[in-house]
């Protein structure tokens, strides 16, 4: 498949199902990535529930020139979702074909520029979508975000067989909500388990990117679209995405890693 002009390297970051908190992973793991120097996009391909205006703060609509839609810049990442072109309580009511169709103008007909790495926030599940962006995308590796219960990681399963069959490499499982770290006390507590995504990791051969617990402060952050990354640097939060995120580049940029 042709290359997309001016990007280097496609990340997807995809989950078997949705409310495992993906983009909430994708979108710090982007501001991860150019924290470390890379030059990023992030493509919030979920269709009829984007949540990038949401999680990166975004009011504005993109600027069109012609038969080009420009990205909007925030945080140091370029950012495009179909929220930004609508209410956010309207639903997109579109059937399956006119949903791959907008899949692949916000990928090629967007004016990115020059990016090191694009990550597309897949929409949840192995349907249409999800099958056109790992066949038409020139797609380098992808990530899977699951929770640690059984329930979450049958349809992880499901999302990383889909990237096996298309031949796209698989970086590695993300472990996201695995333990509830108690405002009050400072304990944790195992709400919907803990350790089942790293089992499977293991059990699949594929690399463990790491866990992400469930707090109030990536919650409070993303809600209110300020992203832990780029609100609470320091944070031991914002510390496990940078980390996720180097382990990612190492693989975007195997050259890179071998200088």
């Amino acid at each position: 498949m042709a290359p997309i002009p001016g990007i280097k390297t496609i990340l997807a970051v995809a989950s078997g199902k949705g409310g495992v908190g993906k983009s909430t992973c994708a979108t710090n793991i982007a501001l991860g990535l150019a924290s470390l120097g890379f030059r990023v996009g992030l493509l919030d391909a979920d269709i009829y529930g984007p949540s990038a205006p949401k999680l990166m703060g975004i009011h504005e609509q993109p600027r069109i020139e012609g038969d080009r839609v420009f990205p909007i810049e925030k945080y140091g990442i370029k950012v495009m979702s179909m929220g930004f072109f609508m209410e956010e309580e309207n639903p997109v009511i579109w059937r399956g074909p006119m949903v791959v169709s907008a899949l692949m103008q916000f990928t090629r007909e967007v004016d990115w520029g020059g990016l090191d790495v694009l990550v597309l926030d897949m929409p949840p599940g192995t349907g249409d979508a999800q099958l056109t962006m790992a066949q038409q995308t020139p797609l380098t590796g992808a990530v899977i975000i699951s929770t640690p219960q059984d329930l979450a990681l049958i349809d992880a399963r499901k999302g990383l067989n889909m990237f096996k069959n298309v031949d796209v490499p698989i970086y590695g499982i993300v472990e996201n909500m695995s333990t509830f770290i108690c405002p009050h006390c400072g304990k944790p507590s195992d709400i919907f388990g803990h350790g089942g995504a790293e089992e499977d990791a293991r059990r699949l051969g594929v690399p463990f990117l790491g866990a992400i617990p469930l707090h109030m402060d990536i919650r409070e952050n993303s809600d209110a679209g300020t992203p832990v990354v780029v609100s609470q640097p320091d944070s031991t939060h914002a510390q496990i995405y940078k980390k996720i995120a180097i382990k990612v580049a190492a693989r975007l940029f195997p050259e890179d890693d071998a200088e």
